[in-house]
């Protein structure tokens, strides 16, 4: 087989991975206040959001078109500069899912590329107006946005229903946070998906198999991504779900409704025009906005401040990750070369993996109290008996957690 069909393979797989990530570590993104507020179960929510990612990847390839050329200098891309990239992107992912925090996979994913482009050609092979006004800017401000935008909302809910039987609004809320987190789980397919399909473009046009002036993907990649997506959703990150659903903001229902409709209103417009912005931080914004907008209500300023940090550490560390990829790849060379960088992701997947299960949280214990951190208490939870350890366990099995 050539090197350089090789390399696409294992480019194409690779990307396959990092939208599975994307759809289990972003799920929390439309499902987590619906969850925390009893309004869906666990499992019902992330088959509904999955079903929904699947039919919104397929409304919209903007996003994918400014991700495979808005960017980097489509001239000097490599197969192996975008396999280093992808690297960046799912090992910062599974870091992140591991730590419960809601980071952003938009930017893991263009940490990674930049960073291997930097490795591969230099600063000049990024087109650094191209990330500050489709991916930082827009990032930004699409926080403080969905923030002001969440608050507003749900100020207005609870104006609105102020001296209203809370069990009948809480009902009625209830009902109606299924439909705005299935319009969430809708905006987030036609964004995220999007930008694995740019990244499998990239790697089409490096390899030749896809003409540079090509304006969308073929659709065997969008119908791809879209399922690799979806299967991760249905999976479920519920350790990101926990952190967005009880550890940032105690959520009720009208709060969890007037967010998620937030979410899914900046996250639409921004597909429109087709930026790259980060879903996840997006719907933080908007839970924030919630907690702000709700009298007497609060947000974990701690929580929300160690979200902050590793939000601007994304970028240069998901860069760094690419970077190092890379020059492994690059200089080892050849078939060695991609099977000892496709090697060392596949054994540090494994060791988070692995590290995750010492600690678990799944379907049976996500909306357990906040005790300080993510699984600060949750071992105190465990049932006694044997049946339901057991069926505990069985659950587990098919569950990201």
């Amino acid at each position: 087989m050539d090197i350089q069909l090789f390399l696409l393979i294992i480019v194409v797989v690779t990307a396959l991975a990092f939208d599975f990530t994307n759809g289990f570590h972003d799920t929390a993104n439309a499902m987590a206040t619906s969850i925390a507020s009893g309004a869906l179960k666990p499992k019902t929510a992330v088959a509904l959001s999955a079903v929904l990612n699947l039919i919104g990847a397929f409304l919209s390839t903007t996003v994918a078109a400014t991700i495979a050329k808005g960017l980097i200098d489509s001239s000097i891309v490599s197969l192996e500069l975008v396999f280093a990239g992808l690297v960046g992107g799912v090992v910062w992912n599974l870091l992140t899912w591991l730590l419960g925090i809601p980071s952003s996979s938009s930017h893991a994913l263009i940490g990674g590329i930049i960073g291997a482009t930097i490795a591969a050609v230099g600063a000049h092979g990024v087109i650094w107006s191209g990330v500050m006004s489709k991916a930082i800017i827009p990032a930004v401000v699409s926080v403080f946005v969905a923030l002001f935008v969440g608050a507003c909302a749900t100020w207005a809910v609870f104006r609105i229903t102020r001296g209203l039987q809370k069990e009948r609004t809480e009902a009625g809320f209830r009902r109606g946070q299924i439909g705005s987190a299935s319009l969430v789980s809708l905006a987030h397919g036609t964004n995220d998906a999007q930008k694995t399909m740019g990244i499998i473009f990239l790697a089409l046009m490096s390899y030749g198999s896809v003409s540079k002036s090509a304006a969308v993907p073929p659709m065997w990649v969008i119908v791809a991504c879209a399922l690799a997506m979806a299967t991760g959703t249905y999976l479920g990150g519920w350790r990101i779900i926990r952190t967005l659903g009880k550890g940032l903001v105690e959520i009720s229902s009208p709060q969890g409704m007037a967010a998620e409709s937030s979410s899914a209103a900046v996250i639409l417009l921004s597909a429109h025009f087709g930026y790259a912005l980060s879903t996840t931080q997006v719907c933080t914004g908007s839970v924030m906005g919630s907690g702000i907008g709700k009298p007497g209500g609060e947000v974990r300023w701690g929580v929300a401040g160690r979200m902050a940090v590793a939000w601007l550490v994304t970028l240069p560390l998901a860069g760094l990750v690419g970077a190092i990829t890379y020059w492994i790849v690059h200089y080892i060379g050849g078939y060695p070369g991609a099977v000892v960088g496709f090697g060392l992701l596949v054994g540090v997947s494994a060791a988070i993996y692995m590290r995750s299960r010492k600690n678990k949280v799944d379907q049976n214990n996500v909306n357990d109290d906040w005790k300080g951190d993510l699984t600060a208490g949750l071992d105190e939870n465990k049932p006694s008996s044997g049946a339901k350890v057991g069926a505990v366990a069985s659950s587990d099995d098919v569950s990201v957690g």
